[in-house]
């Protein structure tokens, strides 16, 4: 009797047979009925209002915006408003915006540099204590801001950084708890013979984070930059506290400026405001649909994202 050797692709069929049952498994149970796309169609058409209303205002004409009388449909189309935001309102709108592009940039940047080095440091380095270390930066995400935010601006205002863009963006280069525990954590996932195979080759733990880590770490350094360019260009606490200058505000703190400079018993340009209201919310929508495969594969695949 005779007996055949599976082939590498026999042996390659079954091994990918369990993988397939479970990911059909998966689908079935996550199977939504109609009435659930029904409900999420409400939901969403509830929270889709808003924002036609805002597109609606911001097509509005003077008059109507004099006059308060704006509907959520819009029935008027004054397309010049968005060119006339830059011009009508007095204001250095444009500057506004550059303004917000520069500290959500810097802001962004500062956040992925600092947090993979320390959330590497706490995945892969050994020292005594780390992991009390650790609970102590976790326990940091208890403390209220409102309960640091006079010691901040007293220290602030001793470095003379007081109506300077420091203040918002120099303290992103220290982290935070909660992006160091997501880069930890992915980190942590990243099978470890692969930083032995690189220290056998020579390198030290710099080394090892350039060449081999730092590659497989996009996918959440991409969700961390998306979520500080979310939380910077929205933005309106800090430079309302820091920023006395009209030439140094972002766009969130111009616009509150915007409505704040009309004239006595003078509604404030409402069809202007919710011009620049859509400046300041379509950036965010369209870095999020550019970048929402990176938070799908963050959650969903962990470290092995970066071994395929």
């Amino acid at each position: 009797m005779q007996l055949s050797t599976p082939t590498p692709a026999a042996v390659g069929r079954k091994d990918r047979r369990p993988e397939a049952e479970t990911a059909k498994r998966t689908l079935s149970a996550f199977k939504a009925s109609p009435a659930t796309y029904a409900v999420l169609l409400v939901v969403s058409a509830l929270f889709f209002v808003p924002f036609v209303l805002m597109v609606s205002i911001s097509l509005a004409s003077d008059q109507t915006s004099a006059q308060n009388a704006f509907t959520v449909i819009p029935t008027e189309f004054e397309w010049s408003n968005f060119t006339s935001v830059f011009t009508a309102t007095g204001l250095p709108v444009g500057r506004f915006v550059l303004n917000s592009v520069l500290i959500a940039t810097l802001s962004a940047v500062g956040q992925v540099i600092s947090s993979s080095l320390v959330g590497y440091a706490f995945a892969r380095l050994r020292a005594p204590g780390k992991g009390v270390m650790f609970m102590i930066v976790l326990a940091t995400m208890m403390i209220p801001a409102q309960i640091t935010m006079i010691p901040q601006f007293l220290l602030f205002k001793e470095l003379g950084w007081v109506n300077t863009y420091l203040p918002l963006i120099v303290p992103n280069f220290f982290t935070n708890a909660f992006n160091v525990f997501l880069v930890r954590q992915f980190v942590s996932r990243i099978p470890g013979e692969l930083d032995e195979a690189a220290q056998v080759d020579g390198l030290g733990y710099f080394g090892v984070y350039r060449r081999i880590i730092l590659p497989m770490m996009w996918p959440i350094l991409t969700a961390i930059a998306i979520f500080t360019l979310t939380a910077a260009w929205g933005d309106f606490m800090g430079p309302l506290i820091y920023l006395n200058s009209e030439e140094s505000m972002p766009l969130a703190l111009g616009l509150q400026y915007m409505t704040s400079t009309s004239n006595a018993m003078q509604l404030p340009p409402w069809n202007l405001v919710m011009v620049g209201s859509i400046l300041l919310t379509v950036p965010m929508i369209a870095i999020y649909y550019l970048g929402q495969k990176y938070l799908y594969e963050m959650n969903l695949q962990g470290g092995s994202a970066g071994v395929k």
